[in-house]
């Protein structure tokens, strides 16, 4: 499932092209998505021009003059350009026409989403309740360390509570937790400030250099471009569940948290 390093990606290869263009039609083959696609949407879209696009926790919001699309990636889709008149596969779903390219949205599982918003596109349902972003000034050992005082759950489940901050998926959510040194199974509220400190920070390194890296490509993950993410080539844990530790050679182990796996190394990460 792509995740926040993975939108971000998507978010700044199609950025340089859709920023300032003028639409000149939206075709959809498929509207059933996780929610149907807006019927109106090609007579919304044709002939506005995008003023924006930019990243709010896994959304893509393509900004224009009356309005904002959301898009969501789901768990299998994508963004890519291809030429005008490439013929789509099965799973092509949605081609935004720009003329001298084509935008085109992918998405074998069909649980992605492409929504428009009239108006403040913060007042929306899906982004109102949010928390902040990570990569963000708004997030910090402080912040994490407040939001933690009341829960007792799993720290791992915590960091991915969107209420708390938004987009540490799965995946970076491990990989943040081992680098500080903390088990996902540790209750948050028992977490010092210091040690909130730690995993805040590690959290936006991990994103920060997941980013650089082109996200993770696991299954069909690609970037505008047509182009893997690796850095799933750097992982400490995720997916090493009964392989030795980098850092110590210890076996990495795994346990389940709400129906998600958890791989982490119980000599680096102490219970």
């Amino acid at each position: 499932m792509p995740e926040l390093p993975e939108v971000e990606t998507t978010c700044r290869g199609i950025s340089p092209q859709l920023a300032g263009a003028t639409l000149r039609a939206v075709v959809i083959r498929e509207p059933r998505l996780r929610w149907p696609i807006p019927p109106e949407l090609p007579a919304l879209l044709a002939g506005r021009t995008v003023r924006s696009v930019s990243r709010r926790a896994k959304y893509l919001l393509i900004d224009f003059e009356h309005g904002t699309l959301i898009v969501h990636l789901g768990m299998s889709g994508s963004l890519r350009f291809v030429p005008p008149g490439t013929t789509p596969e099965k799973h092509d779903h949605v081609d935004i026409d720009l003329g001298q390219t084509v935008l085109r949205y992918r998405d074998p599982r069909r649980f992605g989403a492409m929504l428009w918003q009239q108006g403040p596109v913060d007042a929306h349902p899906l982004l109102a309740s949010l928390g902040p972003e990570p990569l963000s000034d708004a997030f910090d050992g402080s912040v994490l360390y407040q939001a933690t005082r009341r829960k007792g759950s799993a720290i791992k489940l915590v960091i991915m509570d969107n209420h708390v901050v938004v987009g540490v998926g799965n995946i970076y959510a491990n990989e943040s937790l081992f680098y500080a040194g903390i088990h996902p199974a540790r209750a948050a509220n028992s977490l010092s400030r210091d040690e909130c400190q730690r995993l805040a920070a590690q959290i936006k390194l991990v994103l920060a250099r997941a980013i650089d890296a082109g996200g993770s490509s696991l299954r069909d993950f690609m970037d505008a471009k047509g182009k893997p993410g690796y850095f799933q080539q750097s992982y400490k844990v995720y997916g090493r569940a009964g392989l030795t530790c980098h850092d110590c050679g210890s076996l990495i182990a795994e346990l389940r948290q709400g129906q998600r796996s958890s791989c982490f190394c119980p000599h680096c990460q102490p219970l």
